[in-house]
């Protein structure tokens, strides 16, 4: 095969008794094999339906997965479990972090640690008390350790609406921070957000973090404000910048970035609307890749992976394997009833970024 060609080689679509699959991440098994886990509905596709964790696995660095899921983890909540992150931890143990939804104003992030290469997991920990429930948005892919062994899972916390049985869609971007190998957890401060010349309040979602080269950490939201808005930290998490409007134009959708390790460039990956016709200005198409070899300040070598302009391209993970980038994504048909229903991974070569 060409070393430049991109291999998509998993498409879970919807079907009876499962009309969605969202949102997933990659963890590599000690046996160089890989296990991808990701959001299985079945009681709907709506954000609130019914929803387990199943996984598929590769032995040849996601060029085939299993025909069949296998289950991760059963639903132990009112809603559901959803949005995974998965991560190989300094200690050698694999974390589980989802979220447990009870209701529309109850959603926080669990984890769950595997001493023996996910084939079963520890009790649940709870990384938010009871007395400080909120509905917290944690996307999957999100949760990172740092060099020092602080995990940080950046998050968005909406306070619930005095009154009304929901949440506020502005959300509050911090950070949960744990310093003893995810045993407990505390709340990071908050990022102010600077106000728009308009002086209409920006809505800030779906927070990501990057650790940068100097040590400071990178953070990146999505907002309406028409770009990804960024703020940094010196104190690993525990506060930050103000949020500011960056140059990654941007619907309002998720962006991801990580690190290439055979590069040391940063990959970044969102919905790129930068001189786009009107028609699809709003909609989360095309699938955008871009470098930045200077972290985060410049951004090069854009390249579509998705161009489809009815296509919905959305909560991306990203793995690595020693010449290729795993990607997996939300790929469906914005005409349909939810675009999010289909689950595509894809494998990008190195030399193609």
């Amino acid at each position: 095969m060409d070393a430049l060609t991109i291999e998509r080689t998993l498409r879970l679509a919807p079907g009876p008794g499962n009309p969605r699959n969202s949102e997933g991440d990659f963890v590599q098994l000690a046996d160089g094999g890989w296990l991808f886990v990701y959001t299985h509905f079945s009681g709907g596709a709506g954000d609130h339906a019914a929803a387990h964790l199943v996984g598929r696995l590769s032995e040849d660095d996601g060029v085939t997965w299993s025909a069949e899921d296998h289950l991760v983890l059963a639903n132990e909540a009112a809603m559901n479990v959803m949005s995974v992150s998965l991560l190989r931890l300094a200690d050698g143990r694999i974390a589980l972090f989802y979220l447990r939804k009870e209701s529309e104003t109850d959603c926080r992030p669990y984890v769950r640690f595997s001493a023996d290469e996910a084939r079963s997991w520890s009790v649940p920990v709870q990384i938010v008390p009871d007395v400080e429930a909120d509905y917290y948005v944690v996307n999957n892919d999100r949760v990172v350790q740092l060099a020092g062994g602080r995990l940080v899972v950046p998050a968005a916390r909406h306070r619930r609406c005095l009154d009304v049985p929901t949440f506020s869609v502005y959300g509050e971007a911090l950070c949960l921070v744990s310093d003893d190998d995810g045993a407990t957890w505390r709340h990071g401060r908050a990022a102010a957000v600077e106000a728009r010349a308009d002086g209409v309040p920006v809505m800030v979602q779906e927070p990501g973090v990057v650790a940068l080269r100097d040590g400071r950490l990178m953070m990146f939201c999505r907002t309406d404000a028409g770009s990804q808005y960024l703020a940094f930290s010196a104190d690993e998490g525990d506060s930050w910048s103000p949020l500011r409007p960056s140059r990654i134009i941007s619907p309002r959708s998720p962006a991801s970035i990580k690190r290439i390790p055979s590069t040391d460039d940063l990959l970044l990956v969102w919905n790129n609307h930068a001189g786009i016709p009107d028609e699809p200005t709003g909609k989360r198409t095309p699938l955008t890749l871009a470098i930045s070899e200077d972290e985060g300040e410049h951004w090069g070598r854009y390249r579509n992976l998705e161009e489809d302009p009815n296509g919905w391209y959305c909560y991306t993970a990203i793995a690595f394997t020693d010449n290729h980038a795993l990607l997996a994504y939300c790929a469906g048909d914005r005409r349909e009833n939810n675009g999010l229903a289909t689950l595509q991974v894809t494998r990008v070569p190195i030399e193609w970024l």
